[in-house]
C-alpha cells in the first residue's frame, strides 16, 4: 500500500485537491503501515478534518515517523458514518503534521 502525504496541511480539502495534483504530476506515494485506528463520527471527523493543524487528544507524539522497512507508521482516521478515511503521521508531535488519502 502506498499513499500521498502532504507536509502540514491545513484540511482536508486542501488535501484533496495537494492529492488530486500530485496523481496528476504521476507522484507514486509512499509505502505506510496502520499502526492504530481511530473511528469518529461525522460530527468530530469534520471538526478534526476543517484543522489538522490542531492537536488532538487521540494523537500521541509516539505515532508515526518510518519504522525499518521504509513504511510509514500512521493512524486511520476513520468517519465511521461517511467512511472516509485519512492517514496520520505525526511524526513526533499532537496533531496530523503529516496526512495523506487512504483509498
Amino acid at each position: 500500500m502506498k499513499a500521498l502525504f502532504g507536509r502540514k496541511v491545513r484540511d482536508l480539502d486542501e488535501l484533496k485537491n495537494l492529492t488530486l495534483r500530485a496523481v496528476k504530476e504521476g507522484q507514486k506515494g509512499q509505502p505506510y503501515i496502520i499502526i492504530r485506528e481511530v473511528s469518529l463520527a461525522d460530527e468530530y471527523f469534520r471538526d478534526f478534518a476543517d484543522d489538522f493543524l490542531k492537536d488532538q487528544f487521540w494523537i500521541r507524539s509516539e505515532d508515526g515517523g518510518v519504522n525499518m522497512d521504509g513504511e510509514v507508521r500512521c493512524v486511520r482516521v476513520n468517519n465511521m458514518d461517511t467512511n472516509e478515511k485519512v492517514l496520520v503521521n505525526s511524526e513526533g508531535y499532537d496533531y496530523p503534521r503529516y496526512t495523506a488519502l487512504e483509498t
